[in-house]
């Protein structure tokens, strides 16, 4: 299977809301289902570094490092007696816009360009990690304190369930759905002491998400972070309406 992207993601922040479902169904994929963790819907606005980028192997000069925020949410999708947990994107954002033509023209993505930066303050025992981004001329934020130690996420827990999904799928159109392979190990998460969120859901995703501008997030995470592969190949779902 040839590997379309690879990059090191680090410092992997998950800004987790609970959500009603009937918000994202107008987002949802045909051929999938949301996935509930004990029966709630969870978004997520994430924040991460994207670095060393390499596409089919070869590095891009002056553009491999880059910040990611992006929001997205999760679903499942049932194949036969398979059950393939995924995420749907709302929304991804980098500063860079030869590498978000390259997404949307090749994948249909949803990647939009704005100004970003970071902030990375690393001491023995702890780190402030902050990404900004910039929309409507105003500054948005992520900023999360966490210990420098690191630990397994718990089986069934909450940050198990939001970093470990390893499909990704995209809404072509209402009838058509593209599923796509990520690659990685599981991650080692770090303990949050402290965070700060500012960002306008509404002028970054729309009205249907301003809900989350008055709304607490049920949990911050942070996670160390790996190598990441994503692979070419892009599978077009066989769903019901094309088989009648």
């Amino acid at each position: 299977m040839a590997i379309f992207l690879k990059a090191n993601w680090e410092n992997i922040i998950m800004v987790n809301y609970e959500i009603d479902p009937k918000v994202l169904l107008p987002f949802l994929p045909k051929g999938l289902e949301l996935e509930l963790y004990n029966g709630k819907t969870y978004i997520s606005l994430v924040g991460f570094m994207f670095k060393n980028t390499k596409l089919f192997s070869i590095p891009i000069p002056k553009l491999g490092t880059f910040e990611e925020i992006n929001l997205r949410f999760y679903v499942i999708r049932k194949e036969e007696n398979q059950t393939k947990r995924g995420v749907v994107f709302i929304n991804e954002t980098i500063p860079y816009k030869i590498v978000a033509w390259m997404a949307n023209v090749l994948y249909k993505e949803h990647y939009t360009v704005v100004p970003t930066k970071h902030t990375i303050i690393k001491k023995e025992k702890s780190q402030k990690v902050t990404f900004e981004w910039r929309v409507n001329q105003k500054w948005n934020s992520i900023y999360v304190e966490n210990e420098i130690r690191a630990q397994q996420m718990q089986q069934n827990s909450l940050e198990k369930f939001i970093y470990e999904h390893y499909y990704g799928y995209t809404k072509i159109n209402e009838n058509k759905t593209e599923e796509y392979r990520l690659h990685h190990p599981s991650w080692k998460i770090h303990h949050v002491t402290n965070y700060q969120i500012s960002c306008d859901f509404e002028a970054m995703y729309g009205e249907a998400f301003s809900c989350l501008n008055h709304t607490k997030p049920a949990a911050v995470f942070i996670a160390e972070g790996s190598s990441v592969a994503i692979d070419w190949e892009r599978t077009k779902l066989k769903l019901d309406y094309e088989r009648s």
